[in-house]
């Protein structure tokens, strides 16, 4: 029997190594929790940042505005990791092409 339970509805965390902060996000990012995955993004000083959404289940449209805001704020220095549920999102609200939007 597994006991572990359902994976988190939201959890962001960041893990800093030499200039590159990698942010690992999971679970659903809304209104609700978008301004923790974008403070999470900027909480340590870096010259680098990746943020991990290949653990997203759900992005609305206040994620979508939270990674434009990091992309603006990090000119160059933003790599996102979209999940395929995010990449389809970020698709139809007409950022697939963005330099700082790795494939799914």
């Amino acid at each position: 029997m597994d006991q572990e339970g359902p994976p988190p509805v939201f959890s962001a965390s960041a893990e800093l190594e030499d200039d590159h902060l990698r942010v690992v996000v999971t679970g659903e990012v809304d209104m609700a929790t978008a301004d923790t995955m974008f403070q999470t993004a900027l909480r340590e000083p870096a010259d680098r940042v990746t943020l991990d959404l290949r653990g997203v289940t759900f992005f609305d449209s206040a994620a979508i505005h939270a990674v434009v805001r990091l992309a603006q704020q990090l000119p160059g220095a933003l790599v996102v990791l979209p999940s395929r549920q995010v990449a389809r999102v970020l698709e139809i609200a007409g950022l697939g092409d963005q330099a700082w939007l790795r494939p799914a």
